[in-house]
């Protein structure tokens, strides 16, 4: 175990592509990025966030706000998905009267 540490995932084939990005407290970023490291630290150009409801910390607002080139720090980097190739669904789970 003298070598290098691997990552578990992947970040090479994401790299100058658009990525969603959730982080623990439960803030959700999407982005384009632009680097990594070993420990997970992201770099996210052209960041946008999505805001939260104040009633409901669990519900997106339509809202955003622009961030501009900002670091993820790797240990607050819950979750990292492309942007392309994923389409949101409905809750095949919630009851049709809910």
């Amino acid at each position: 175990m003298a070598g290098r540490k691997e990552t578990a995932l992947d970040l090479a084939k994401f790299v100058d592509k658009g990525v969603q990005v959730k982080l623990t407290g439960g803030r959700q970023v999407t982005g384009t990025l632009k680097g990594y490291d070993q420990l997970l630290n992201l770099v996210l150009d052209e960041a946008i966030e999505c805001e939260r409801e104040q009633d409901d910390p669990l519900k997106l607002s339509g809202k955003t706000r622009q961030l501009g080139l900002i670091v993820c720090r790797g240990t607050a980097v819950m979750l990292v998905s492309p942007t392309d190739g994923t389409d949101e669904i409905a809750n095949p789970f919630l009851a049709d009267g809910a």
